[in-house]
């Protein structure tokens, strides 16, 4: 008699706990409400190496969940970044140092080197205060979409049928379990089970480029051991990544010949080892050196890749994410930032879904701008591996990468490197047509930091610290002056008109009430801390009194103002500026174009819940 297989049905299954995995999951159950199951075959999570450095953006993403305080706290910072090139009595010398984030509205203007395992941490212990753990090791076997139309349509409908297997049971009848699931994510890797089980190609080129990694605590006399440090030498080029607890990554180009197999053309680490690769590093590094002071913590080889999945997902009910639909080189500090945006992108998208408040619709848009961000990765990647792994230029007439080549292009590419000036092209939740009501916000980016003063207490508060990743949109409502009759008059007029019975509040309220569970309004209002009134606001611009802010310095007159003329934001006119769920913003209008904003979004969003 065959064995009775365990069933069990979730609204999401995520395969794989990587940092995309891991995003995910965390995400999900701290929205609540959503029955989440995350599975990895590995016994254990990463300890040591991997990915090893956040970005700017990726900062503030993790701000938005409340764990960037604890990374920026266990990681080190990356405030400046070292050049070295080759000198012409030989060996190598000091060219110049420069600021690494160089984007001049970054809320954190650094970068933070930290290990995978320890950011894997800080999304484990989050997820455990949501009562979510990974399952492990839980191996999948097979995967079914269904083909009835009618099924992938509906939202009460278990589509995907995936088969696990636990690897650490001690019956047959524990082995096998069947999950029924609304959505499976795969977040397994750059050889993703899920992405071949559907035949998704990854297209794209594996380069010529051979580099080892090594992890450890140094010795050395090298003096930019604790800057991020760039080197190009005659003897190939290098990079140095200062990380926590006094250790340093290595970053070392090889020769193909020493370590790929020609049977294979694949990486043979048996080829190589530590010793070697501190080798070639001494080599480039001459006439300074390095050695370890301790035992080597984690080392790996790995030749460049440049690809993109085919596409990102399967009938809006399977998706890929990380490293299952992009890989590249981890020279420019990407793999684990892009990762963990790409579920970041994902996932308020799939819980409005599955709560009913938003249109099936809206998941396409993970595709189409998570892909367009991938595969401008890989441009990126393509042109600044190449330049680095290029042998440098000596002298005027031979060939090879100049500095100031080099240079020009880790400059022009910051804003790209650092997350901040990513921007997703026009879509039904991207609405550029009022641009210019607010030219200095630019729809499709992430809403710039700005600090503003509370009306109510004069203290000064960043507005990412209302921005939290909750799943509602912002409506940051910039009122303007408020000093003359006739604009208390408008403003009153468009209170009234708001929380009308057909008001764009009441339009889409979860409970019936304008506190809406869809979304969160905070007021700035260009006036004087020194003699405002919050209690003049209409009371649907004012929930809370903390959500009132005035464009003012604060006390010190050190932080703060200037916000309304910074942004290109009129203040005789009332604009609305409506952030994503993701920081991102969607759209920007004057209160005179309230259609459009009604318009906007009536084509994504559900009324009357």
């Amino acid at each position: 008699m065959p064995l009775q297989m365990l069933e069990n049905f979730v609204d999401v299954l995520i395969i794989g706990a990587g940092p995309a995995g891991l995003m995910c999951g965390n995400a999900l159950a701290a929205a609540g409400g959503i029955e989440v199951r995350i599975i990895d075959q590995r016994p254990t999570k990463v300890s040591v190496g991997h990915g090893g450095g956040l970005q700017p953006r990726t900062i503030e993403v993790l701000h938005s969940y409340g764990l960037a305080e604890r990374l920026i706290r266990e990681g080190n910072q990356l405030h400046m970044c070292a050049f070295y090139n080759p000198s012409p009595t030989g060996g190598i010398e000091f060219t110049t140092r420069v600021p690494d984030v160089t984007v001049p509205i970054a809320r954190f203007p650094f970068k933070i080197a930290l290990h995978q395992g320890a950011v894997e941490d800080a999304f484990l212990d989050s997820m455990a205060q949501h009562n979510l753990r990974v399952d492990r090791p839980v191996k999948p076997l097979a995967i079914e979409l269904s083909r009835d139309q009618e099924q992938l349509d509906s939202l009460s409908s278990y589509p995907v049928k995936v088969t696990l297997a636990r690897l650490d049971a001690t019956t047959d009848a524990d082995k096998l379990e069947v999950v029924h699931a609304k959505f499976v994510v795969g977040a397994d890797g750059a050889h993703s089970w899920v992405r071949k089980a559907f035949g998704i190609t990854m297209d794209g080129d594996q380069t010529d480029y051979v580099w080892g990694v090594v992890d450890m605590i140094p010795d050395t006399n090298f003096p930019d051991i604790r800057t991020r440090t760039a080197i190009h030498s005659v003897s190939g080029s290098l990079m140095t990544i200062p990380r926590e607890d006094e250790k340093v990554r290595l970053y070392v180009q090889l020769s193909e010949d020493d370590v790929v197999d020609p049977a294979t053309g694949r990486v043979n680490k048996s080829r190589s080892s530590p010793e070697k690769i501190l080798e070639v590093a001494n080599k480039a590094l001459n006439p300074f050196y390095i050695s370890p002071l301790s035992d080597i913590e984690w080392w790996t080889l790995y030749m460049i890749g440049q690809r993109v999945a085919s596409r990102f997902s399967v009938e809006d009910r399977v998706f890929i994410t990380g490293d299952a639909c992009h890989t590249h080189s981890p020279k420019a500090a990407q793999g684990m930032n892009a990762s963990i945006n790409d579920t970041h992108n994902l996932v308020w998208k799939m819980v409005q879904v599955l709560r009913g408040w938003a249109n099936p619709s809206i998941l396409r848009t993970y595709e189409s701008e998570r892909r367009k961000y991938a595969q401008d990765l890989i441009d990126f990647d393509k042109q600044y591996a190449a330049l680095f792994s290029s042998k440098p230029k000596i002298s005027n007439g031979q060939g090879g990468v100049s500095h100031e080549e080099f240079f020009k292009a880790y400059e022009t590419a910051t804003g790209f490197r650092s997350g901040i000036s990513i921007q997703y092209s026009p879509s039904v939740i991207v609405n550029a047509k009022h641009q210019c009501c607010a030219e200095n916000i630019v729809v499709g980016q992430r809403m710039p930091p700005q600090v503003f003063v509370r009306a109510a207490d004069a203290r000064p508060v960043e507005i990412h610290d209302l921005l939290p990743a909750d799943i509602r949109f912002k409506i940051l409502i910039f009122l303007g002056s408020m000093e003359e009759e006739s604009r208390i008059t408008e403003i009153s007029a468009l209170a009234d008109e708001l929380s009308s019975p057909k008001g764009l509040l009441r339009k889409y309220s979860i409970d019936g009430q304008t506190s809406s569970l869809m979304f969160d309004l905070t007021t700035i209002v260009a006036g004087n801390k020194r003699n405002f009134n919050y209690l003049s606001v209409p009371p649907i611009f004012r929930p809370h009194w903390s959500k009132v802010l005035l464009d003012d310095t604060d006390i010190t007159g050190s932080k703060g103002g200037g916000a309304y003329e910074k942004f290109g934001i009129s203040s005789e006119l009332v604009t609305f500026v409506i952030i994503r769920p993701d920081g991102y913003v969607g759209m920007v209008a004057p209160a005179t174009a309230l259609d459009d904003v009604h318009e906007h979004f009536a084509s994504f969003l559900l009324p009357c819940h």
